[in-house]
């Protein structure tokens, strides 16, 4: 099932981070949050909420004095929508093309192997 997500971001990425592992938050605790690991002014990080609420993306719960924030989409659909948004882009749809060159590219260990084989193997066929 595909659903239709907005795109997000490099920076919107960082906002949805803090939101899926902390939320719902003010948007005082996000700023103060993504502070700890970026050098972006409050007004940026504003910025950026503000975009993903427009994009529908984020949430407003505005029952309380200060309103807070909290993601409309889980991290695994918007992984999921950017991941098949990049296989279109980059490789014109075709995932077998990317994982080939993923693989052939990337120094796996015995144990990444062991694992890939053990999800490829209890891949249901698809017809």
């Amino acid at each position: 099932m595909v659903i239709n997500i907005p795109s997000i971001s490099e920076s919107e990425w960082e906002v949805m981070n803090i939101l899926w592992n902390h939320s719902p938050l003010t948007a005082n605790e996000v700023i103060a949050s993504l502070q700890e690991s970026t050098d972006w002014k409050p007004k940026t990080i504003r910025t950026l909420l503000d975009r993903l609420v427009y994009k529908n993306v984020v949430g407003v719960n505005k029952d309380q004095k200060v309103y807070t924030f909290y993601p409309l989409y889980s991290q695994d659909e918007c992984q999921r929508a950017e991941t098949e948004s990049f296989v279109k882009r980059i490789y014109g749809g075709a995932l077998k093309s990317m994982l080939v060159q993923f693989i052939q590219e990337e120094t796996l260990s015995d144990e990444d192997i062991k694992e890939l084989r053990s999800i490829l193997d209890k891949k249901p066929d698809e017809k």
